[in-house]
């Protein structure tokens, strides 16, 4: 028989529903140390507080700010192993600057790429226009539409590049109006 505090938990299922999580989830936060119920029922079933829910939300937020469950797992170990409240906030502090860091490096590869896309963008609206005559190997050398050769963005130049002859590659790129039948004029 509950009392009034075993009605307000939840079961694992009853957790993992209310978080978005699969059971098996649960029961690995709880494996790694991560999480932990609060009671168990007469039944032997686990049962977890409100808090457990707040606790899971932390977790899935560090995921996404790209702790993986095993870096999560040993800093709550440094963080309660700690001899002083000091020094575990020490520990996390520099965790979390060093996580910041790596983020604001990822920040300026994504802006480069970004950079990188609209650069490429650009130049390929302005080939909207292009002619069927010309074939796709010629794009990386083109002088239209205000182009010049050997300048097109590194991300389409590297795709429209032909093979060189002296790799072995033979060249039987040709514009589609070339492969047409004669006389289907």
């Amino acid at each position: 028989m509950m009392d009034g505090t075993e009605s307000k938990l939840m079961r694992v299922g009853e957790l993992a529903k209310a978080v978005g999580k699969t059971v098996r989830a649960m029961h690995l936060y709880e494996e790694l140390g991560l999480l932990e119920p609060r009671a168990r029922s007469e039944g032997g079933f686990r049962l977890y507080g409100p808090e457990a829910v707040d606790r899971i939300h932390w977790i899935t937020k560090l995921q996404a700010i790209g702790f993986t469950l095993a870096e999560i797992q040993g800093f709550v170990k440094d963080f309660q192993g700690a001899r002083s409240a000091p020094e575990a906030s020490a520990r996390v502090r520099a965790l979390f600057h060093e996580k910041r860091q790596q983020i604001r490096d990822q920040i300026i590869q994504l802006q480069v790429i970004e950079n990188d896309l609209d650069e490429a963008l650009g130049y390929l609206d302005s080939c909207q226009p292009c002619s069927t005559e010309h074939a796709p190997s010629e794009c990386g050398a083109c002088d239209h539409h205000g182009h010049r050769k050997g300048e097109a963005p590194p991300l389409f130049a590297g795709l429209s590049k032909r093979p060189r002859p002296e790799d072995g590659h033979k060249d039987y790129d040709v514009p589609v109006t070339v492969l047409t039948r004669e006389g289907s004029n």
